[in-house]
């Protein structure tokens, strides 16, 4: 079967010998060594100067709303995956959606300024299948309004733009290590930003709100790694580059086999170095996509329907239209994209995709 995705798995030794590690120290959680040695060696790699590893990737999130969220609304994107509107919903703020660029299909920084009211308190925006924001703009709209800004970058780990990590920009970004992205802990994530006296603040939230053993700063959470999780992300770290060079390899071919005139794909960045993170194709109709979708199924390829159903649409919210992502989001669909997913396949994948869409009609 030709999944959507498949989870790198380290060399078995590599992985064993950071669990020894655990064994040697016995000190399974509360940021025993493992954890502190990835912190820096992700510190290096993404070229951050901050970064607290956490158990997985929404915590960071809500731990960021529950500091900046106060109760109000929150501008966000209706084209992400859930966790990043259940997270505004479950710390009691309200979504307030605005639409996506045709284009690009992150946040329209054009469209943020009209969304603004008495009640905004921060702008929560998806950096898309690791294609950055307008941060500039969004930057200058927050500084105007004196708004805080959160970017949801779970698929960024390595994205770069204008010469520097994605996560340098806003006031926090956030990050998946999901056993799906292409860095993973297993499960895990992290929450960076750049300002000293905040990353304190943040870690103080993530660790129960601990002063010492005996006192408390004030209300805190449980999002910490253990030193399992550490261990896989640094077993699987040293392979980063070869990961990324493997994916390249898959994206380069499907954009040179694949019949775009029949299809669209995303419009990344100018000035952003991607990093291959998923393959989203962008169908003439709903229709097309559901008969591409079945003929892959039909030959053991799963596809995903990656966002979908748009998030303005869940269902304990109240609808709003949103006529961009409306219109996309049921005609998006992600391709398979892994190390190790054969030239062989490959050439399966698109000889099927390729002969559907010119079979259906728009």
């Amino acid at each position: 079967m030709i999944t959507v995705t498949k989870t790198f798995f380290p060399p078995l030794e590599d992985y064993q010998a950071q669990v020894q590690r655990i064994w040697d120290n016995q000190w399974l959680t509360n940021r025993g060594a493992l954890v502190t040695e990835l912190e820096e060696k992700l510190k290096k790699h993404l070229t951050v100067p901050n970064i607290i590893v956490m158990t997985n990737g929404t915590l960071p999130i809500q731990i960021a709303l529950k500091l900046f969220g106060n109760g109000g609304e929150v501008i966000t994107t209706p084209f992400s995956y859930v966790a990043t509107t259940s997270s505004i919903v479950w710390e009691n703020c309200t979504p307030v959606f605005v639409d996506i660029h045709p284009e690009y299909l992150t946040i329209d920084e054009n469209k943020i300024e009209a969304a603004i009211t008495p009640n905004t308190t921060a702008i929560l925006a998806t950096h898309v299948y690791g294609n950055p924001c307008n941060v500039e703009i969004i930057e200058q709209i927050a500084n105007k309004y004196q708004l805080k800004v959160i970017y949801d970058a779970a698929h960024c780990f390595g994205v770069s733009y204008n010469k520097q990590s994605i996560f340098n920009y806003g006031d926090i970004s956030t990050c998946s290590f999901h056993a799906t992205k292409l860095f993973h802990c297993g499960e895990g994530g992290a929450i960076l930003c750049k300002d000293e006296a905040l990353l304190k603040t943040l870690f103080n939230l993530h660790n129960f709100g601990h002063k010492g053993t005996l006192e408390f700063y004030g209300v805190g959470i449980n999002a910490k790694m253990s030193e399992l999780q550490a261990a896989m992300g640094l077993a699987v770290l040293p392979h980063i580059d070869f990961i990324v060079a493997e994916r390249k390899k898959v994206v380069d071919y499907y954009n040179a086999k694949l019949d775009f005139t029949r299809l669209k794909k995303i419009k990344i960045r100018e000035n952003t170095n991607w990093n291959y993170s998923y393959y989203p194709v962008i169908f003439e109709s709903e229709e097309q996509l559901l008969a591409v979708q079945q003929v892959l199924n039909d030959n053991n390829i799963i596809p995903r329907r990656y966002f979908y159903p748009s998030l303005n649409t869940l269902p304990y919210l109240t609808k709003v239209a949103m006529p961009i992502t409306d219109s996309i989001a049921p005609c998006v669909l992600c391709l398979p994209l892994y190390v190790g997913l054969s030239e062989s396949d490959l050439e399966l994948i698109v000889s099927l995709i390729n002969t559907v869409i010119t079979s259906v009609a728009k």
